[in-house]
């Protein structure tokens, strides 16, 4: 069965993605559950990810200078031109555009890690960027709400909260994953776990995903009318970015694994880190977190398609 899910692993995405569809609409007691569970669920994902990467030979990876500079110019010099002109489409609604903005200016550090590793990206070094990425858009993201929103709003983001799920799904799983990797070599019971975890990566994926569209597909069904209008921003944003990071990475002379990489993290977005950080803004902002959602939903679509179409594209490295 494992095997069969490897072989086929894009169907079993997408069976998940409507799996959590599903239950979440006809099961709406569900939502409660699962919105608890998509944190946890996503660190174990996590967990398993930095498990099959081998942390000994990261060396090469923390040296390139090359690599790291790239995605930090693709993410917060290009990246918010390009928000900046696509959030116009929205900028009649304050609301909508503070969840466009949070969830478009913050690069994701998480699942992108998988999806690139699925298409051939280089996961050592997206592996090293995602606590500095982490770090950057934690200190940038306050200048550009400030230049997008003005003083008064900044004055009212909690950030507490970023810094928790930050804890939590990369941090602690990063953690424990080298140490298992590390007893490895003396502990079979160690061996064991890198080897199960390996294993089940492609089924807690389809977990994952099944649970983060359970936990939030009702609330976007309620405010479907409102939120129909940000689909377009968002699937505008990834076809944009898409192009740009392949340009940028061939730009920079990086290898292939490393262009796929680029273009991965000018992609996917952080919204499930950053989604706890819009839920703590005031009560007047509520609809904002399901604008958040609304991207996830749309990027895990993006994903998936992304996974096929990167490896087909002819990325010669100069």
């Amino acid at each position: 069965m494992l095997s069969w899910m490897q072989r086929y692993q894009v169907w079993c995405y997408l069976a998940g993605l409507a799996a959590g569809a599903f239950i979440g609409l006809i099961a709406p007691a569900v939502t409660p559950v699962a919105e608890n569970a998509v944190l946890p669920v996503l660190g174990v994902l996590l967990f398993a990810t930095f498990l099959g990467i081998p942390m000994d030979k990261m060396g090469p990876a923390f040296r390139d200078s090359k690599f790291l500079s790239t995605v930090l110019v693709l993410n917060f010099v290009l990246v918010p031109i390009v928000v900046c002109g696509i959030s116009r489409i929205v900028a009649h609604d304050d609301v909508v555009l503070v969840g466009v903005l949070f969830t478009l200016l913050t690069p994701c550090i998480d699942y992108v890690i998988v999806f690139a590793g699925l298409a051939g990206g280089d996961t050592h070094r997206l592996l090293v960027t995602a606590p500095i990425l982490m770090i950057v858009q934690m200190l940038l993201l306050p200048l550009y709400l400030w230049a997008f929103l003005g003083a008064e709003f900044l004055g009212s983001v909690e950030f507490r909260p970023f810094v928790d799920a930050f804890l939590l799904i990369v941090l602690i799983p990063l953690l424990l994953a080298l140490v298992i990797q590390k007893s490895a070599a003396y502990w079979r019971w160690a061996r064991a776990w890198k080897a199960a975890a390996e294993a089940l990566l492609v089924p807690l994926m389809v977990v994952t995903l099944a649970t983060v569209v359970a936990s939030q597909i009702g609330g976007v069904e309620n405010q479907v009318h409102k939120l129909l209008g940000v689909i377009p921003v968002y699937m505008l944003f990834a076809v944009i970015m898409v192009p740009v990071g392949l340009v940028v990475g061939r730009a920079a002379r990086l290898g292939v694994p490393q262009q796929r990489a680029v273009v991965f993290s000018g992609v996917t977005r952080n919204s499930l880190v950053i989604l706890p950080l819009v839920l703590a803004l005031p009560a007047h902002y509520d609809l904002a977190a399901l604008v958040v959602v609304t991207q996830t939903l749309v990027e895990l679509v993006v994903m998936v398609i992304l996974v096929q179409l990167l490896p087909r594209l002819r990325m010669d490295a100069r």
